[in-house]
């Protein structure tokens, strides 16, 4: 490949990876996205409040883990044909319950730095580019199976007792939506009672 035709190829990427990168952040800033609960961001189970939360993780889980994207990203492309990077996102998220939330910041100049190298290409182009392995990144992966699978075994999973706190929470505000504009005003002071009660209640826990 000429010099000239390797600047043109590395630029059509480049474009390729920007648009994928303004696609999903449209996505994530598209007001009416809602987690699966139905009450807003945040409350699906890769949020923090979600059935899955990181906040179950070692030392409180207040701060995401990181992992290794690039290992990441190799270890799945090994496992499917090709994949998009919100597909790569949702994918890491499933596969760690929850416990890493990879971003688009890191996903998508990983992806470029792995086609640089050589290990993955492009399919198609614009936001639903895909990428997959080529056949050197097949002989990367197939040689370094375990340092790649080391990925998924560094992420902490939330502890079950995190899940089970998490998953109440869930119900709970499942029961609180229906007071938006299925109760009275008596209904909804009563209720605002309860809550009250069940943090302090709360409260006194952490305290014991």
């Amino acid at each position: 490949m000429s010099a000239l035709m390797k600047r043109e190829h590395y630029e059509h990427i480049r474009t390729a990876g920007r648009q994928l990168h303004e696609g999903v952040r449209f996505h994530h800033d598209d007001p009416r996205g809602r987690g699966r609960s139905g009450f807003g961001p945040g409350f699906g189970p890769g949020g923090p409040w979600g059935a899955a939360g990181a906040w179950g993780a070692p030392g409180g889980g207040r701060r995401r883990p990181k992992g290794d994207v690039r290992a990441a990203i190799l270890s799945l492309l090994g496992e499917t044909d090709s994949l998009n990077g919100y597909a790569i996102m949702k994918a890491i998220g499933e596969k760690t319950d929850g416990g890493w939330r990879a971003s688009p910041g890191s996903v998508y100049p990983t992806l470029q730095q792995l086609v640089d190298e050589g290990l993955i290409v492009p399919k198609g182009e614009g936001r639903g580019t895909e990428f997959g392995l080529t056949d050197e990144g097949r002989a990367y992966v197939a040689e370094n199976t375990d340092d790649i699978e080391k990925a998924w075994a560094s992420v902490p999973r939330p502890s079950e007792s995190a899940t089970e706190l998490f998953e109440s929470v869930g119900r709970l505000m499942g029961v609180v939506g229906q007071f938006r504009h299925g109760a009275t005003d008596a209904q909804r002071t009563a209720a605002v009672e309860k809550l009250d009660e069940a943090r302090r209640a709360l409260y006194l826990i952490l305290a014991d």
